[in-house]
């Protein structure tokens, strides 16, 4: 109670005092006041009307004429996985449309050639309705599809393919392939330098700072790189040791590799009956054997590889036998002369259509790497006898075929004259290449 009557005596005692109110609340009141008239809004509006932003209604706004529309175009790419219904319906046109232009387009280009990275535009006219579509085949040229009514008009314009003669350089770092693929190039021309030197150099020991320089012809299709020829002329430094090789094709059209000197690069056996070969075991007289447990001479060598890489006949030949047993699994026996024959054992089998009395060139693939017989892991038993006699295949002889001689000799040395100096190394690691700007039509 007490403390009411305090508060009540507090209050009386401003009541009392007015005047002391009012100098203390106009000081607050008068800016109150004039904010609130200024707030007030203009006359004839509701005050609710200047509170809320008018709604824009976008069907008041006046449309251009269809004729200020422009026209445009869509390119889209191939991806992997895409129909080409598929692109094409992504590019507007219809279900109808798409049928139609895809079994149009069926006549003039093989549908399975198109490819991921392979290029359609599509030209719209002013109402935004697909009156062309373009397709461009990289390799092989362009279809062009014209409306014309409910339909579409389709020309095709095949590529004119080119060769132009290039120069590639470069220093290996850690294989062949990422060399040429460091220089843009594709590993079709790393296949070609292997069967060029295969005779000389063991691709299986390339060393870091080994190089090469070629010229090959490489084919366009317009800007497109689609392909190479054969290489013209080549030149490969291994271990210190550099080698050359250029290109001669005979009057009844064989084409070989020589050395300047008009030397077939060509010897009578190849090297190794694989491509990249790793020895596992060597010719002795004496190997413990891994199945049957005791020691016994081994008269080839054991080249590791995988289950069905390729087994090549080593020399020209005829087939001998081509069967299985129960120590050598499925062989090949080869005879290359009157003395020298070869066989290739454990094989997983054997190329289609090889049989005894076949005839086999150097390099031809006669079967696959395997394991059946006496193995405990895929690889290929390699053996080479001379009259009965086994020799180590790693120490074979070979014998080189007879040089090029008269016309042929000449019109090959005016060649090498020509294709020598290009075979000079440019700046070590850098290969000499066009760069072709990819035109989008």
């Amino acid at each position: 109670m007490k403390t009411l009557r305090a508060l009540g005596e507090r209050l009386g005692g401003w009541v009392k005092r007015p005047q002391v109110y009012v100098a203390l609340a106009l000081p607050i009141a008068v800016p109150l006041f004039i904010a609130a008239v200024r707030a007030q809004p203009e006359f004839g509006l509701t005050s609710s009307a200047a509170m809320t932003p008018p709604a824009l209604r976008y069907h008041d706004l006046q449309r251009p004429f269809q004729a200020e529309l422009p026209e445009h175009a869509l390119i889209l790419t191939l991806e992997k996985n895409d129909t080409l219904d598929k692109i094409l319906t992504a590019g507007g046109l219809s279900r109808g449309d798409s049928a139609f232009l895809t079994n149009e387009l069926s006549k003039t280009l093989d549908l399975r050639r198109l490819r991921p990275g392979n290029i359609v535009r599509f030209h719209y006219d002013a109402t935004g309705v697909v009156d062309s579509v373009q397709l461009k085949v990289t390799g092989w040229g362009q279809v062009d599809a014209l409306r014309n009514g409910t339909t579409f008009d389709v020309k095709a314009q095949p590529a004119v393919i080119r060769e132009v003669e290039t120069t590639i350089s470069a220093t290996i770092r850690r294989s062949l392939y990422e060399a040429l693929r460091d220089a843009g190039e594709g590993p079709q021309v790393a296949q070609q330098l292997i069967d060029i030197f295969q005779w000389d150099i063991d691709f299986f020991e390339l060393r870091k700072g080994d190089s090469f320089t070629i010229t090959v012809q490489k084919m366009y299709a317009g800007s497109d790189l689609v392909g190479y020829g054969p290489v013209t002329a080549a030149r490969f430094t291994h271990r210190d040791n550099t080698y050359q090789a250029f290109r001669h094709e005979m009057d009844d059209g064989r084409a070989g590799y020589y050395a300047a000197t008009g030397t077939p690069l060509r010897k009578q056996f190849l090297k190794a009956p694989l491509k990249f070969p790793r020895v596992t075991s060597g010719f002795t007289k004496k190997r413990f054997h891994p199945v049957l447990k005791y020691f016994r001479p081994h008269y080839g060598i054991d080249y590791g590889a995988p289950t069905g890489t390729p087994v090549m006949s080593t020399a020209d030949g005829v087939v001998l036998e081509a069967r299985y047993s129960a120590g050598e699994g499925n062989f090949v026996r080869i005879r290359h002369s009157s003395r020298i024959e070869t066989s290739y054992l454990h094989l997983s089998r054997f190329a289609k259509g090889l049989k005894r009395g076949s005839k086999v060139t150097q390099g031809d693939v006669i079967g696959y790497v395997g394991m059946t017989g006496l193995a405990t892991g895929p690889h290929l038993d390699y053996r080479v006898s001379d009259d009965g006699k086994w020799l180590n295949p790693l120490k074979l002889k070979s014998i080189t075929p007879d040089p090029l001689r008269g016309e042929s000799l000449r019109r090959f040395r005016l060649s090498v004259a020509r294709l020598q100096p290009r075979l000079a190394a440019p700046a070590e690691g850098v290969a000499q290449k066009q760069v072709h700007q990819r035109a989008l039509f």
